[in-house]
């Protein structure tokens, strides 16, 4: 189990991030709206954001250099591969399913106020 956390930490953020696009593309949603929801979770703005890509930095360095995760986040509820996002205690795994859950949800067409906790 250690490994599998392990391994998604020192993936690429880079690498993930054309997956959330695809599948919010799929579904009618945009990469801007995808960037919002990045946006929002992390605190990064769009230029830091794009450095993170740029960079090909892992996951656990992308979460670690956020400048501020929002104080709403904890008001994501759900399930996520399989996981209630609430109850997963490793504070990074968390961060890194918050953010699968919120795509999630707009790949389903929740409208943005809804997916932005607002």
């Amino acid at each position: 189990m250690k490994s599998n956390i392990e391994r998604v930490y020192k993936m690429s953020f880079a690498g993930v991030y054309p997956h959330y696009i695809q599948k919010a593309e799929k579904k009618g949603r945009t990469k801007e709206e995808v960037d919002e929801i990045i946006r929002w979770l992390t605190g990064y703005d769009q230029k830091s954001l794009q450095r993170q890509l740029d960079n090909k930095t892992n996951i656990e360095t992308f979460f670690a250099e956020a400048p501020q995760i929002h104080p709403n986040a904890s008001k994501i509820t759900g399930v996520i591969c399989g996981y209630r996002v609430e109850d997963i205690e490793d504070k990074l795994m968390q961060q890194v399913r918050y953010l699968d859950k919120l795509i999630d949800e707009l790949a389903k067409g929740k409208a943005m106020e809804k997916i932005l906790r607002q």
